[in-house]
């Protein structure tokens, strides 16, 4: 399986023969996107609506473009500014299939390791459910003081209705240009859409009209019991590093830039059951992305892991409050769609 998909992922880079050879594909994929797309416009079916401003941030690209860390950095900015938030989410990987709270003692098996992250670090009330409006109601229903919800993930969940959005790219851009299977587009480029959108690249050269989000690693690690120590005390120490995440080697290649010598490297699925995980406790000490503490804590508790800070810029965060300032009809944050 990651054979074929290293495959696909370099094809989906460019119109060459494989890319040519799956196109018909993708032209009955393209119908059926358009059709399910016109049966929600025409009102065939229907998209639910909550009380308060719904601001989705997602991707139109197969695979990771960094998107979690920045639903975490509009939720801190937007709790900054005095705002009530709330996150909802499908919580992928998880075993469970319900619509349930997140809360931080949660194990990442039973509501997913972004939205387990979420909870931990934004400290705001998180809901999974793959039904997003039913998981957007009960969170309402548990914490009406909620003036915002953020929904990681999800633009293609058309039976949530959403105010705004934010549309995740890596540097990958729109790759070949071509839906699925033939290239790596979930949905045509550029998206038919009437709610306030906003392209946010988080690796790569930002284009006009594009917003660059700054990414670069904390300068402190901690570990399961509150404990802290900073990167640069690592310098001449012999460390290993493990990551679950779409790009693994991206987190690798940030440690090394902080002068850390890694011994070791285990690049891992996104989203891994680290449960079984191997640590050579020979290798030196284990550093790994917060998404993986939140899983790699339950059997290796001493592991540290290394939050990713990520910024938006101003202009993007000015231009998301203006809009969603006019939705705001009351300090409750209720509105009438």
């Amino acid at each position: 399986m990651s054979r074929l998909r290293h495959v696909l992922t370099h094809a989906w880079l460019s119109r060459g023969l494989l890319a040519c050879m799956l196109w018909p594909v993708s032209l009955l994929y393209g119908v059926l996107v358009w059709l399910r797309q016109r049966l929600y416009q025409q009102g065939f079916l229907q998209s639910a609506c909550l009380n308060v401003p719904v601001i989705v941030v997602g991707n139109v690209l197969v695979g990771g473009v960094g998107k979690t860390p920045v639903v975490m950095a509009l939720v801190q900015h937007l709790t900054q500014r005095g705002l009530k938030v709330g996150v909802i989410s499908r919580g992928y990987g998880r075993q469970t299939h319900d619509v349930r709270a997140v809360h931080v003692d949660n194990q990442a098996h039973e509501v997913g390791d972004e939205p387990l992250l979420i909870a931990r670090t934004c400290t705001v009330p998180v809901w999974v459910g793959s039904d997003r409006p039913a998981a957007g109601r009960a969170l309402l229903a548990q914490h009406p003081e909620v003036q915002v919800i953020v929904c990681d993930d999800g633009l293609q969940h058309l039976a949530l209705s959403h105010d705004l959005a934010l549309c995740v790219f890596d540097e990958r851009g729109v790759g070949n240009g071509w839906l699925l299977p033939a290239g790596p587009l979930r949905e045509p480029w550029p998206r038919r859409q009437a709610a306030p959108t906003w392209v946010v690249k988080t690796s790569g050269v930002a284009a006009s009209g594009e917003f660059a989000a700054n990414r670069q690693l904390a300068p402190v690690a901690h570990r399961a019991d509150g404990s802290t120590r900073a990167l640069h005390s690592w310098f001449n120490q012999p460390v290993q590093a493990l990551a679950g995440i779409a790009k693994p080697e991206v987190f690798f290649d940030m440690l090394r830039a902080q002068g850390l010598q890694l011994s070791h490297t285990q690049a891992l699925a996104d989203h891994a059951d680290l449960d079984k995980v191997h640590i050579d406790a020979d290798a030196g000490d284990v550093l790994c992305t917060e998404k993986d503490a939140v899983k790699l804590w339950r059997t290796h508790p001493q592991a540290w892991a290394v939050p990713l800070v990520t910024h938006l810029p101003a202009d993007l965060l000015t231009a998301i409050d203006q809009a969603l300032d006019a939705k705001l009809s009351s300090p409750h944050g209720l509105q009438t769609h």
